[in-house]
C-alpha cells in the first residue's frame, strides 16, 4: 500500500464511519462516463461558493454585528458576482480567499460566537480557494462556467432541521457535517477513475474536506451543551435516504441515477 493510500485510508475512516451508507456504485459509474465531466466540475464549482455562502449566513446570523456583517457580504461579493452576474470576470476575485476587510467581532449575547467565527472564516477561506481551483482547471480543459439548477440533497436534508432555536443551529450545523463528510467520501471514491491532473487534486481536498465536518460537529455539540446523537442518527438517516433515492438530474451529491433504475 502507497503512503498516499494510507493517507486517504486513515482520513476517510472516521468519515465512513460516520455517513450512514457508501456512494452506490451506479453514482459512481455515471460519474465516470467523459460525457458528464463537464456538469460535475460545473457542479462541483457551485457546490464550493455554496459552502462558503452557508458559513457566512451563519456567522452573520449568530454571531456578529451588523458591522462585521457588512464585511463578510463584501468579501463574498466578487464570488457571487461572478456566478450571478453577466459578465464573469475572475480578476475581481482571484486570490481573494483572504480578502476578508476587517476583524469579525463576536457579539456580546452570543457565548458560542468566536468559536463559530473561527471554525466558519477558516472554512469560508478554503472553499474560496477551492472554488478559484474549480474554475482554473475548467478553463484549461476549455469547460465554460454555466448556472445549474439546485439538486434535491441540500434541500431533502433541510427538511429535517428544526424550526426553534438554538434547535435550527443545531441541526443546520450537523447538516453541514454530513454534506461535508458526503464531499469527502465521494472525492475519495471517484479519484481513481479521473485522470492525473483531477485525480490527484481531488485527493489534495480531502484532508480539508474531513476537518470541516468535524468542525460542523464540533460546533454543534459545543452549542447544544447535552448529547445530540439522537439528531446526528435521525440527519444521517435521512441523508442515507437521499443518496440512494432514484434522482432525475446528475449532481455531486445526487442520488441512484434515475437511467439506473430502468437498465
Amino acid at each position: 500500500m502507497t503512503d498516499t493510500q494510507s493517507m486517504i485510508n486513515e482520513l476517510l475512516l472516521p468519515v465512513r464511519q460516520f455517513l450512514h451508507c457508501e456512494t452506490p456504485e451506479s453514482w459512481l459509474e455515471e460519474a465516470r462516463k467523459p460525457e458528464n465531466l463537464n456538469a460535475l466540475l460545473v457542479d462541483h464549482c457551485n457546490c464550493e461558493l455554496k459552502a462558503s455562502q452557508t458559513a457566512i449566513f451563519l456567522i452573520r446570523k449568530y454571531a456578529v454585528d451588523e458591522k462585521s456583517g457588512q464585511a463578510l457580504l463584501d468579501w463574498a461579493k466578487p464570488y457571487e458576482d461572478f456566478v450571478y452576474g453577466r459578465a464573469r470576470q475572475k480578476d475581481a476575485f482571484h486570490g481573494r480567499k483572504n480578502g476578508l476587510s476587517a476583524e469579525l467581532t463576536a457579539r456580546a449575547d452570543c457565548p458560542y460566537g468566536q468559536d463559530l467565527i473561527d471554525k466558519m472564516v477558516r472554512l469560508i477561506k478554503e472553499e474560496f480557494h477551492h472554488f478559484e481551483q474549480v474554475l482554473e482547471i475548467m478553463d484549461k480543459r476549455g469547460i465554460t462556467y454555466s448556472n445549474l439548477s439546485a439538486g434535491n440533497y441540500a434541500r431533502g436534508l433541510m427538511k429535517a432541521v428544526r424550526t426553534h432555536e438554538p434547535a435550527t443551529l443545531i441541526d443546520k450545523l450537523i447538516v453541514g457535517a454530513y454534506i461535508e463528510a458526503r464531499s469527502c467520501e465521494r472525492f475519495a471514491r471517484l479519484a481513481p477513475f479521473l485522470d492525473d491532473e483531477l485525480r490527484k487534486f481531488y485527493i489534495s481536498l480531502l484532508r480539508s474536506e474531513a476537518r470541516h465536518y468535524q468542525d460542523y460537529l464540533k460546533l454543534a455539540e459545543h452549542i447544544a451543551g447535552q448529547d445530540i446523537r439522537d439528531r446526528i442518527q435521525h440527519i444521517g438517516q435521512r441523508e442515507a435516504g437521499l443518496i440512494n433515492t432514484p434522482d432525475q438530474d446528475f449532481r455531486f451529491h445526487s442520488g441512484i441515477p434515475a437511467s439506473a433504475m430502468v437498465n
